[in-house]
């Protein structure tokens, strides 16, 4: 399970992700960061949301997906940098993804948005 202190609760914060985060898509989720340097210490930790929609499947695939994403996030936490806002979204396709893939994409898609960008690019 995500720890309570790095779970993303409001919905201003999964909005400001969404809009101005980057961006990494693959085929069974689509993952937004948006690094944040003007946070104050009490909230250093990074805040990691999803968004299951009903095109994934009906309530149990959902949050079977919503689970099965919380657990490998949860291994992927201190790449995260601090006060980061991280939100992973769902594709239809996760919600009968093999745990191999759906891990493959999330560490895909992390790995892009972690990588360093030169100047210029967002």
């Amino acid at each position: 399970m995500l720890p309570s202190g790095n779970r993303m609760r409001r919905r201003d914060e999964f909005t400001l992700a969404v809009r101005r985060g980057r961006r990494a898509g693959r085929p069974t989720v689509v993952v937004h960061l948006l690094r944040r340097d003007d946070v104050p210490d009490g909230e250093a930790d990074p805040l990691v949301g999803f968004i299951v929609a009903r095109t994934v499947g009906n309530a149990v695939v959902r949050n079977r997906a919503r689970r099965r994403l919380r657990h490998l996030v949860r291994d992927h936490l201190h790449r995260l940098p601090r006060g980061s806002l991280l939100v992973v979204r769902a594709n239809p396709a996760a919600g009968a993804a093999r745990n191999d893939d759906l891990a493959a994409d999330l560490e895909s898609a992390l790995d892009r948005l972690l990588r360093p960008t030169s100047k210029g690019r967002r």
